[in-house]
């Protein structure tokens, strides 16, 4: 029996990505290596791994062997590992999922400054609402996540983000310095499920009032929408600003509250060498960690577009992490 690493590694991107197509992108080899090599690990086990019918998902031989599969590879990637440190030069590839407001508003400038330090370490930037970004840390599905919440021992802090109102730039409290939850009373309220409720809930407290009957949403760019299409208002972090375009504000609130994003490995198991490496370097670095209460309104910053992302649901019903190429 022969069963190489490349053999494995096709199959679980296949899995990873939804498609041949995405792991070959993942990959960055040919479509046709991938089911070659996917063919090639069938021929070798002698049983088929992967329904191709629709989105692949495996069989249930393939179930048996994902475990060991995803276990061979990151031990595949350790031994290299170690052979680059004892050149001292970290190499590899980690996983790092985050929430979109920190895909946006703070990982471009730090993926760039890792890029230029760990030209060997390929940071695979996957995004998800806080649970989910949490869930994949827990079942090792990704090697780092930024959390909310302040660090853990190891974690560091990487941002301090304070909620404002979102409001179209045409809306009366728009040129406003600052405003109270009680001035949005006014209209509809919509309000993300991706983590933000508690935060806002929090708002309304410190106002001491009730949070009204809300718009719930799961994605931040359908929510983005909603208030530039005039639906209603919203409560978001400070990051938000990052994902804006010229028709949509964001001004403080007299209730401040705030989160704290941390970059940190998992808390229950031994942390892989490159996560371990890349938060060191953030811990030495500790720059651009404002707090986004500061940001003024037209603040000219990235779009949402300047770095795109792919979802997919995982096998077996869970939804994978989305990969941000």
């Amino acid at each position: 029996m022969n069963v190489g690493i490349t053999h494995l590694r096709a199959f679980l991107a296949v899995l990873d990505s939804g498609s041949f197509s995405g792991a070959a992108d993942e990959l960055d080899v040919s479509q046709s290596a991938v089911s070659h090599s996917v063919a090639a690990l069938e021929r070798s086990l002698g049983a088929s791994v992967l329904v191709r019918t629709g989105r692949p998902r495996p069989t249930a031989f393939g179930e048996q062997i994902l475990v060991p599969a995803r276990q061979a590879v990151a031990a595949h990637a350790a031994i290299c590992e170690l052979a680059a440190r004892r050149n001292r030069q970290p190499a590899g590839t980690v996983r790092l999922a985050a929430p979109p407001t920190a895909c946006q508003g703070v990982l471009p400038a730090l993926l760039r400054r890792w890029r230029e330090e760990f030209p060997q370490v390929n940071v695979v930037l996957l995004e998800g609402d806080d649970g989910e970004v949490e869930e994949w840390l827990r079942r090792g599905a990704v090697e780092l996540s930024v959390l909310v919440g302040p660090p853990s021992e190891q974690g560091v802090l990487l941002s301090t983000d304070t909620f404002q109102a979102l409001l179209r730039r045409d809306h009366p409290l728009a040129a406003e310095p600052r405003i109270d939850v009680a001035d949005l009373d006014d209209d509809p309220l919509i309000l993300s499920t991706g983590g933000c409720e508690t935060y806002v809930r929090q708002a309304y407290r410190l106002a001491r009032r009730s949070l009204p009957g809300a718009h719930r949403v799961r994605d931040m760019g359908t929510l983005l929408t909603m208030v530039r299409s005039g639906i209603g208002v919203s409560i978001v972090p400070g990051l938000t600003a990052t994902m804006l375009d010229h028709r949509l504000v964001m001004v403080p609130l007299a209730q401040r509250v705030t989160r704290s994003l941390t970059l940190t490995g998992p808390a229950d198991r031994p942390w892989h060498r490159l996560a371990e490496v890349l938060t060191a370097w953030r811990r030495q670095h500790p720059t651009d960690a404002q707090d986004t209460d500061v940001l003024p309104v037209d603040l000219d910053l990235p779009t949402l577009g300047a770095l795109p992302v792919r979802t997919r649901p995982a096998a077996g019903g869970h939804r994978e992490p989305p990969v941000t190429a």
